[in-house]
């Protein structure tokens, strides 16, 4: 089963337009396709952005989102690497895909070095589709 790790960015994505490609992903976590991976401070970052009174996400959503990340993903405590990273911000997400072995999808590709394992959700699901 194919591992992931989730940027910030991928699951606003999802809540904020249902029909995209960060849905998608979203929805194969949810329905036990791929194998979601986080951290404690992943999650604390799930909870606080899905919270910004801009994004208008209703509390009962952003709560099941978060019942569900934490039931059916895997908790994770990634040791801090050396890579320079160009936000380092975004630093738990790749240490986390690291420790966990996993692929990290994201939005935002530039804040992050270029690596294979580190995809935009419509890469991602291409990859899923070659691979079948």
């Amino acid at each position: 089963m194919k591992r992931i790790v989730i940027d910030t960015n991928v699951i606003v994505s999802s809540i904020l337009t249902p029909t995209g490609n960060p849905a998608a992903v979203k929805d194969l976590v949810f329905n036990g396709e791929v194998e979601m991976f986080f951290s404690a401070e992943i999650l604390d970052e799930y909870e606080r952005v899905l919270s910004y009174e801009k994004l208008n996400i209703a509390p009962m959503t952003k709560a099941g989102i978060i019942k569900s990340i934490h039931e059916l993903g895997s908790l994770v405590e990634p040791i801090a690497r050396n890579m320079p990273i160009p936000d380092e911000d975004d630093r738990i997400f790749y240490d986390t895909a690291k420790e966990s072995g996993a692929t990290l999808i994201t939005g935002n590709i530039k804040h992050y070095p270029t690596e294979p394992f580190i995809m935009t959700p419509s890469d991602f699901l291409a990859s899923l589709e070659n691979d079948e």
